[in-house]
């Protein structure tokens, strides 16, 4: 058991993650990463791609490729190691206890099924709901995540719903069983700037309103600090620096984070210039000066 603090949803201690690791060009995706999540918390995770977010957010759940392993570390989750979880138990808690939004709805939704009928499979499968009751329910559902029409989207299929309509449909499965914790990976990032808006100030209302936990994958800082209480930064596989949002993108300790902060003030036509992802990101760094706010970055 462990001894983590009941206000503690989710606690990753010391987690690494190799690829490849049996090969000589082994490529350490994750190092040693700590994060936590409490209970109703959003909390946002930025950097680069290639940082290693999703890496981190498919270890969660059990859902690494073949050729990658946790090589070290925990993840708890209600007093259970998730890295040394059995797949039958890991599968009773994805979409139940732990739902997930991929960044891609149209990928993320089966195209020869209606997108009613894919949600009632969740209900099914979790909660034993089947016929009219669960029918309802997905009506229910897909009112709650703001679709006009819910009768219409329940009988469509992925290829005749918008990309928000869409991501908006995902956003309801991964309510269907009133998980605990939300982890969205840039569920916003195929999606244009207005619908990027109006999802996520959906996310924030449905997380809210059920006390969900969140965990909010995303490149858009501007996004993170709308969303999110905490932060952390990754970069090469490390957290580089975590904290309070309005402290981390105000006055942000490590360079890193500095000139992710900085490549969004810089004037059109400026070439922005952010530190390739090589080297250690963890060594000494000059005094850094105070920062604007995010809000003052953004509208610059």
């Amino acid at each position: 058991m462990s001894s983590v603090s009941d206000t503690v949803l989710l606690s990753v201690e010391g987690l690494s993650v190799d690829f490849d690791a049996d090969k000589p060009a082994a490529h350490r995706a994750l190092n040693l990463v700590d994060l936590s999540l409490d209970k109703g918390e959003a909390v946002g995770l930025v950097g680069e791609s290639g940082s290693g977010k999703t890496v981190l957010a498919h270890s969660i759940l059990g859902l690494l490729p073949r050729n990658g392993r946790v090589s070290s570390g925990r993840i708890l989750w209600n007093g259970s190691n998730l890295v040394d979880l059995p797949e039958p138990q890991l599968r009773k808690l994805r979409g139940k206890e732990i739902a997930m939004i991929f960044q891609d709805p149209q990928a993320s939704l089966n195209p020869v099924y209606p997108v009613g009928k894919q949600i009632e499979w969740v209900l099914k499968l979790h909660r034993n709901l089947a016929g009219s009751k669960a029918k309802a329910e997905v009506l229910g559902l897909l009112e709650s995540v703001q679709l006009r029409d819910p009768d219409r989207c329940y009988r469509s299929y992925a290829h005749e719903l918008s990309g928000g309509m869409s991501q908006r449909v995902c956003v309801a499965m991964a309510l269907a069983c009133r998980p605990k914790l939300l982890i969205a990976d840039e569920p916003t990032s195929a999606l244009d700037v207005t619908i990027q808006a109006e999802l996520a100030d959906l996310l924030q209302q449905v997380t809210r309103e059920f006390s969900i936990g969140m965990l909010f994958i995303t490149h858009d800082l501007a996004l993170a600090g709308h969303l999110c209480q905490r932060v952390y930064v990754m970069r090469a596989g490390d957290v580089v620096e975590s904290g309070r949002t309005e402290d981390v993108f105000t006055s942000p300790r490590d360079s890193y984070t500095r000139r992710l902060i900085e490549s969004i003030m810089l004037p059109v036509g400026t070439p922005a210039r952010v530190d390739q992802a090589s080297g250690n990101p963890r060594s000494p760094k000059p005094p850094l000066s105070p920062l604007p706010s995010l809000q003052q970055a953004i509208s610059a």
